[in-house]
């Protein structure tokens, strides 16, 4: 059922311009070239452009799918650039130019499966194929390494972007143009996420180990800026985020500050130094190790033991006395044999439970049991003409 209102989902999500803005024309070096559809003879790009490739990558799903590199003889990072719905590369290749200019910055841009002239059929699992392809073949034929990568990621095109990037931890950084937080919440604004949700960005985003540049136009009709704003706030490291005023869904590249925050948002990942990226990896794994060990042991405050009168013990011996954590209270073993048991006064049944949450989780018994320094350690006393055996101090009270 899940599947089948996945697919029902996909329908409703992805809108390939039919028919396709271009075409792939073989030359005879071997090489593609780019042509439009409407006018076959008519060439999108410079023939005589070496800067730009047209690649046909294999993706792990069978498909072949068409990617452009542009290449900037002065670029130190590379940008992977994942588009949103309705367009394709014949469309954006203008763009493309610009942003490699203006960035200074090597750019490869894709389409999606059942895009352009990518084969195929357009749904999600085929997008995150993809950009794992584009990946690989930038890691083996550019020398593209991730701590040099950038991702990019438009409307839809988040998705993809968040997949690789929760799986690549050494990523220079991110940037989500009008992202969303799922498609399901574009749709019905729900606050939940179902198993057949597509593109669960709002769960990815915590895995992103990077710097996360989020662009949204406060007047988007289509993804409401709530979904920006949500990603950013999630985000383990966010950059300054910038939410252009009155700017819309697909007219944000129109905006002088649109370029003007990228670039600034490119120089400073270009300045993180080596020793820095090193230094924050050390400490993100540092971190994650010790909520792994804080999570193993339930909670991080450490509880004394309180000293039992003769020396004896709990009555269960099998299992510890006191709960895994003070947030949740659960016992260590399911059976009622976590409490602990005076050896000269009979059990309460109103017994162990809490007084103080902050400091010192004591237990209160009515009849048996009186304090000393809740900080310090705990005094278990009887109580006189009730139990014999031990005799009350004055000086304790």
């Amino acid at each position: 059922m899940g599947c089948m209102v996945s697919q029902l989902a996909a329908k409703f999500a992805f809108f390939p311009p039919s028919p396709p803005t271009y075409q792939i024309k073989e030359r005879d070096d071997g090489k593609f070239t780019v042509v439009s559809s409407s006018s076959p003879s008519m060439p999108i790009i410079q023939s005589d452009d070496n800067s730009l490739d047209v690649l046909l990558i294999d993706t792990k799903r069978g498909y072949k799918i068409v990617a452009f590199y542009l290449r900037n003889p002065l670029a130190r990072l590379t940008l992977l650039y994942s588009h949103g719905n309705a367009a394709d590369l014949g469309q954006l290749y203008d763009l493309f130019v610009q942003l490699k200019v203006n960035l200074r910055v090597n750019l490869v841009g894709y389409d999606y499966s059942g895009y352009g002239a990518s084969a195929g059929k357009p749904s999600e699992s085929n997008t995150y194929a993809d950009i794992e392809a584009v990946y690989e073949c930038l890691e083996t034929e550019y020398g593209v390494s991730q701590e040099d990568l950038i991702l990019y990621g438009q409307s839809v095109g988040s998705g993809p972007t968040l997949h690789l990037a929760a799986k690549l931890p050494r990523l220079r950084g991110i940037v989500l143009h009008s992202a969303i937080l799922s498609g399901l919440r574009v749709l019905c604004h729900v606050k939940f996420t179902f198993c057949f949700d597509i593109y669960k960005n709002i769960n990815k985003i915590k895995k992103v180990k990077c710097p996360v540049l989020v662009i949204h136009g406060t007047e988007d009709d289509i993804v409401n800026v709530l979904h920006g704003n949500g990603l950013w706030k999630m985000a383990r490291e966010s950059y300054e985020p910038l939410w252009i005023k009155g700017g819309g869904h697909c007219n944000l590249e129109l905006y002088p500050d649109y370029i003007r925050h990228l670039r600034r948002f490119i120089q400073e990942m270009e300045n993180i130094t080596t020793e820095i990226r090193l230094k924050n990896i050390r400490q993100s794994q540092f971190l994650e190790t010790r909520s792994t060990v804080t999570a193993n042991r339930c909670c991080r405050i450490k509880i004394r033991q309180p000293k039992w009168p003769n020396g004896s013990r709990p009555s269960c011996i099998k299992c510890s006395w006191r709960p895994r954590c003070l947030e949740c209270w659960k016992p260590s073993c399911r059976r009622e044999c976590w409490r602990p048991r005076c050896g000269e006064c009979p059990s309460c049944p109103e017994c162990w439970r809490l007084r103080c949450n902050r400091c010192c989780w004591r237990p209160k018994w009515p009849k048996c049991l009186r304090l000393g320094c809740c900080m310090k350690r705990f005094r278990w006393l009887c109580c006189v003409g009730t139990h014999s055996g031990l005799r009350l101090n004055e000086e304790d009270g």
